[in-house]
């Protein structure tokens, strides 16, 4: 069995400003207020669940399975310039109306962001924290496909740039009052 990958992507992004103080988001002493930091405390899997429901007879399958690929990241602020940024992603790969297998996996980050002014805080959250995260969760996702008997799945990199910007849009659309066509 191959797979080659029909994929179906899906994204979105959350972030929670609760608690999120503007003395929490100032220039950190000792850098003279001229520039940002960010750095990585911590990359780790907060949780992982796979599923094989037609084994062993999905095994026997020849047809190339469809797999839908779906992200979601969401970031919050744990402490003072510390947030927590997660990264899930969830593959599904069917074959006709059978579902193979179904796995997800939340790869989470710690990270130390300071110096950054609040109105790009949102953006350095849904875009920089799922980038660092992505090659990891991608690694996740490949070994519990290949130990649930399957052929890994090798996702290809993400722009989450691209996908911030299409989801600002998206939202900026529905705020929208309706056109009205003048006659």
């Amino acid at each position: 069995m191959s797979f080659g990958v029909t994929a179906t992507l899906r994204y979105n992004s959350r972030f929670s400003s609760e608690g999120l103080h503007m003395a929490d988001t100032q220039p950190a002493a000792g850098n003279g207020g001229t520039g940002a930091t960010f750095s990585i405390e911590k990359v780790y899997v907060k949780d992982l669940s796979l599923e094989n429901p037609g084994a062993p007879q999905s095994f026997m399958t020849q047809s190339t399975p469809e797999i839908e690929i779906g992200l979601r990241t969401r970031g919050e602020q744990i402490e003072p310039d510390i947030y927590e940024c997660v990264l899930t992603v969830t593959l599904t790969a069917k074959s006709g109306d059978k579902t193979l297998f179904l796995v997800e996996a939340a790869q989470a980050g710690v990270f130390t962001i300071r110096g950054v002014p609040p109105e790009h805080l949102q953006p350095v959250i849904a875009i920089n924290c799922p980038t660092v995260l992505f090659p990891y969760v991608r690694e996740t996702l490949a070994d519990a496909v290949g130990r649930a008997g399957f052929p890994p799945v090798h996702l290809a990199p993400v722009n989450f740039e691209v996908l911030y910007q299409q989801q600002l849009a998206q939202a900026h659309a529905q705020t929208q009052p309706p056109a009205v066509a003048a006659n």
